[in-house]
């Protein structure tokens, strides 16, 4: 006699046919940052394109949330390995956000209030694959969770999704951001388990 019996295939995670290698399913939203909760009011708050020529694009909140929105609903995977499937967001496309901005980029560096920055191809940000999101779950965004807006990249780990977001810097070469910087990955794709440089 074998010493797994037949018939025996193991425990099977919930969900594990929805979540890239290495992940775990959670239902709550964890909430990690790489340093304080940052609390920007509205009154406060721009989010500002600049393009590689220079040439800006600005948004206050009320001229923001006046835009066009998109409402999402999409899976999360976190670096440190848990997923959240299914959550659903409000806000703006970055395709309606780059409509009127004149660029022939190729990357883009994304900072938030507070000083975090994180990098990405500019191509990761457009055709339905970016929002700066302000609502999650039907509330406003929550501060520990990037609240007032925060960027949204599903595709990608969750560190690329900035909180707090601020702008965004195009250019015509790649800058890493902070967690690139130190260690983590340079593109970050979960399904290719693209954690950190080999």
């Amino acid at each position: 006699m074998g010493l797994i019996s037949r018939g025996f295939t193991g425990r099977r995670r919930e969900g594990a046919e929805d979540l890239p290698p290495g992940q775990y399913l959670t239902h709550d939203f964890p909430v990690l940052a790489a340093g304080p909760t940052q609390r920007v009011p509205t009154d406060d708050w721009k989010f500002t394109i600049t393009t590689e020529t220079g040439a800006r694009h600005e948004w206050d909140w009320a001229a923001f949330t006046a835009l066009p929105r998109d409402e999402v609903t999409v899976d999360l995977h976190c670096v440190t390995r848990w997923s959240k499937l299914h959550t659903d967001w409000e806000g703006v496309s970055l395709d309606t956000l780059l409509a009127d901005v004149e660029t022939s980029a190729h990357y883009a560096l994304v900072e938030s209030y507070g000083g975090y920055t994180t990098n990405l191809p500019l191509e990761d940000l457009t055709d339905g694959q970016a929002w700066v999101a302000f609502r999650y779950d039907g509330e406003d965004l929550d501060p520990e969770h990037g609240g007032p807006a925060r960027l949204l990249v599903p595709h990608l780990y969750l560190w690329k999704s900035a909180k707090w977001v601020r702008g965004i810097t195009l250019s015509d070469h790649d800058e890493p951001g902070f967690w690139e910087s130190v260690g983590y990955h340079n593109y970050g794709d979960p399904w290719r388990e693209q954690r950190y440089w080999e």
